[in-house]
């Protein structure tokens, strides 16, 4: 956890989230915050927006730094603490929200749900939560910006403590249209990110021919079509007059050029290379011995170097797997392929196979690279499937991957669509790998979630997307 900030802490909770506010508060103690209980103290029957007002009351006046509200769902009790000044509320249910939730939108209510997030998860969602801390320009404007909706936004007539001077007395019916123009920006700036692409839901001269499963119009543009594929849209469509048909123009920027044959050399490295240079793919994928040629090969390029980590068994121990990261940052990888510990998930050591995730997932963090957890879904059924994901996501990957491509089959739609189920709330991203020879396979796997290919046949997949034909 992060260095230790001296905050005071509210927590409460209604009967349904009684048991696991009293684990919750031992735990806070136990990190050496000054907590008050506001209650509930039974398991009787009680309304959630009393006990969420008195949380959020008690931050927005101050006598607390940190709120912590504890509901069936965790939505009722956002809702209520949102209705108090001052007030960011945020429900989460993983780690990656609620250190979200701080870093970005200095939350300082933070809600569970009870019957959503089992103990050991949530204790981990309030150290993240009580860790973070929002310090980034940019963010800060934005809190503010939303801090600022209180005055504009939320007029609140209180009959007990009515203004001396009947003029300062804001009314809706005094709210003329420049002033919802300007609180409609202010709001549209809010919710604006420099990482999405630039859309409108609705234009007077709509000569659009995009079409994305939101309902959003974008322009068949490639550079547009790809910030919605790395933003992890899971479906894009075109209106070629004849009838929808949902595939992307250019796909080569969600596509890792792979070779991962026992028997690549030196020179098909290089080729591979040059490949990647031409097409603009993300990534090349080779194996871990090839990562310095391949960082001299793309030296100057935007094509990033991937390698794999624990390749193709996933069998050996976390620290080996720890060096092997290293070792491959410091050589030029930026993306990281880790093969999980497909026996000890079968065998319910989950807490083995945490381990051995976060070992590779923090070497990367401190090397600034991404993190891939391949899960070999070929050889899971769907409970350790879902149980994988979510070990993934404890340990903060930035995405899963279904296939090492040396199991007895690759990526299927199913697999996807599950994986993706299972993190995409998160905002990790869904890979699939094995098996993809074909521009309809690729555009399956995009359709069923994912958000990043692997594939040995990328120029294949590519020029197929671009009507090419290819002399063999």
């Amino acid at each position: 956890m992060a260095e230790q900030k001296n905050y005071k802490v509210a927590i409460g909770s209604d009967h349904g989230g009684f048991h696991l506010k009293y684990i919750l508060k031992k735990h806070i103690e136990q990190l050496g915050y000054n907590i008050e209980d506001c209650g509930t103290y039974t398991t009787d029957p009680v309304d959630y927006p009393k006990f969420a007002s008195i949380v959020a009351g008690k931050v927005s006046l101050g006598e607390a730094d940190i709120g912590i509200l504890v509901d069936g769902a965790g939505i009722g009790s956002a809702m209520t603490a949102n209705k108090i000044k001052g007030i960011r509320a945020a429900q989460c249910y993983d780690i990656s929200m609620a250190r979200n939730a701080r870093e970005h939108n200095n939350a300082n209510v933070l809600t569970l749900g009870a019957g959503l997030t089992g103990t050991e998860l949530a204790k981990e969602i309030v150290e993240a939560f009580l860790s973070g801390e929002c310090t980034v320009e940019r963010h800060l404007k934005r809190v503010a910006m939303i801090d600022e909706l209180d005055n504009t936004g939320n007029l609140v007539y209180d009959p007990v403590n009515k203004p001396e001077d009947p003029d300062k007395e804001e009314k809706v019916a005094d709210i003329n249209e420049k002033d919802i123009d300007e609180i409609a920006n202010r709001v549209k700036e809010m919710i604006s990110d420099n990482n999405k692409p630039d859309i409108s839901d609705k234009r007077e001269n709509d000569n659009c021919d995009m079409v994305c499963s939101c309902g959003v119009h974008v322009e068949r543009k490639p550079e547009t079509l790809r910030k919605f594929i790395e933003f992890g849209v899971e479906r894009l469509g075109y209106n070629d007059g004849t009838g929808c048909e949902c595939v992307p123009q250019d796909i080569a920027a969600c596509i890792d050029h792979t070779l991962l044959k026992p028997d690549a050399t030196a020179d098909d490295v290089k080729k591979l290379c040059s490949e990647a240079r031409e097409f603009k793919f993300a990534t090349v994928c080779i194996s871990p011995s090839y990562v310095a040629l391949a960082a001299k090969e793309l030296e100057g390029s935007d094509v990033k170097v991937c390698t794999v980590v624990g390749f193709p068994s996933g069998a050996h121990v976390p620290e080996i797997k720890g060096l092997e990261t290293r070792r491959a940052i410091r050589d030029g990888a930026k993306e990281i392929d880790m093969v999980i510990n497909i026996g000890a998930l079968k065998s319910f050591d989950d807490d083995l196979v945490y381990r051995d995730i976060r070992t590779v997932c923090e070497a990367c963090e401190d090397g600034s690279a991404v993190s891939k957890v391949i899960i070999e879904a070929a050889l899971l059924n769907d409970d350790e499937k879902t149980r994988a994901c979510q070990l993934s996501k404890k340990a903060r990957a930035d995405f899963v991957k279904t296939s090492t491509g040396f199991g007895p089959h690759g990526a299927t739609a199913a697999d996807v669509e599950l994986m993706s189920r299972v993190v995409r709330e998160s905002g990790i991203g869904v890979k699939a790998a094995g098996g993809i020879r074909s521009y309809e396979d690729a555009r399956a796997m995009i359709s069923a979630g994912a958000t990043r290919i692997g594939a040995s046949a990328g120029i294949k997949i590519l020029q197929a997307a671009k009507g090419t034909t290819v002399s063999s």
